[in-house]
């Protein structure tokens, strides 16, 4: 919103520091302070400003697009987290600081820490050397999230951002393994790999593929299994489960 609100040559300030509240004898919040120069908050919206579907201009020639849902849900996963969030503004083109508040976590004891340490002990970099994926995602954070990732465990990937373009890929040059989104506009996961699975060319028709998606439930995984995907991961992403189910489907089988 800062940068939505803000013309150019304003300016946008982002601060973090460790507060201490409430007699603590050390810090324990964290404090996130947004600040603009840029449009501002009138004082008769400022107390609404978190509320759901409320607009400073609400008419359906406003200039700018949305629905008064971002700050209301802002507040709820704060609030979820044990904190607080607050905005101030002078007035009307005058700009406007945002002030969220979350609690530090405290620290654990020895043992659970040596526990997770464990856990999440580094992957081996090369584990992936030579293999070949396709990533599909219509998100372009996603995308390329993944492709790093994958090029840090020693592979080599391509991303496309629909079923379509994939197809295209898979066609001029089909890879080692497909990796897929499975919630897309316009074609989703499941159609995709029906159609990998329906393919005339034999190496495009058992191509190891895995649904990486945010349905997590055991009907999803069914259904992902079902439509043809070898296995089913949900995001976010574990690295190192991420590395072995691929490490995995690329044996010959």
């Amino acid at each position: 919103n800062a940068v939505k609100f803000t013309p150019a040559g304003g300016t946008v300030a982002v601060r973090l520091e460790a507060v201490a509240v409430a007699n603590s004898p050390s810090p324990n919040y964290v404090q996130i302070t947004v600040s603009d120069t840029g449009k501002g908050i009138s004082p008769e919206f400022l107390p609404y400003v978190f509320d759901r579907f409320r607009q400073a201009d609400g008419s359906i020639t406003r200039a700018d697009s949305g629905l008064g849902l971002g700050l209301a849900i802002v507040r709820h996963l704060v609030e979820l987290h044990g904190g607080t969030v607050r905005a101030e503004s002078p007035g009307k083109d005058l700009g406007a600081t945002f002030t969220v508040m979350l609690p530090l976590k405290q620290r654990r004891s020895k043992q659970p820490q040596l526990r997770e340490e464990r856990q999440l002990a580094p992957v081996n970099p090369g584990i992936l050397a030579g293999l070949k994926v396709l990533i599909v995602d219509d998100e372009p954070d996603n995308r390329e999230f993944l492709v790093v990732a994958l090029e840090q465990l020693g592979a080599t990937a391509t991303a496309a951002a629909s079923a379509a373009e994939a197809i295209d890929i898979l066609q001029q040059s089909p890879p080692d393994i497909l990796v897929s989104d499975i919630g897309m506009p316009v074609e989703d996961g499941y159609s995709l790999i029906r159609k990998v699975r329906s393919s005339e060319a034999d190496k495009i028709k058992r191509l190891p593929a895995v649904a990486l998606t945010a349905y997590a439930s055991q009907q999803d995984r069914d259904r992902a299994i079902d439509a043809g995907y070898d296995e089913h991961l949900t995001k976010p992403i574990d690295s190192a489960r991420f590395a072995a189910v691929l490490a995995k489907l690329n044996v010959p089988k």
